[in-house]
């Protein structure tokens, strides 16, 4: 059974935010910390690579957004795409909105 348009929504932000905040700060800042390499210089590195991750997290996998289109354009419902759509855009929400919070606790330029 399918899941409700907003609690996927609301889910996919936050899968994001989660997957980019636990992997850079726990997985990257406890791994630096412990070789003793510069800690929040590995966080911020590790956050910009991590982001694309953190948005196919998010929706799950690329194989249902891939039929989702498809489905949107071949049989022409549009509705499903536009569904697909705002799911891939709150994923990227979610995302960027961690990439800032680390870019506030970091103090590093990430470009």
């Amino acid at each position: 059974m399918d899941e409700a348009f907003f609690p996927a929504f609301f889910n996919s932000f936050f899968i994001a935010f989660g997957v980019m905040i636990g992997g850079s700060l726990i997985g990257a800042g406890l791994a630096t910390f412990i070789t003793g390499e510069q800690v929040l210089t590995a966080i911020a590195k590790i956050s910009k690579t991590l982001r694309i991750w953190a948005i196919i997290a998010a929706i799950g996998g690329t194989f249902d957004t891939v039929y989702s289109f498809e489905k949107g354009f071949l049989n022409g419902e549009i509705k499903d795409l536009f569904k697909q759509f705002l799911l891939i855009l709150s994923a990227m929400g979610g995302a960027n909105t961690a990439a800032l919070i680390i870019l506030w606790l970091t103090q590093e330029e990430v470009q």
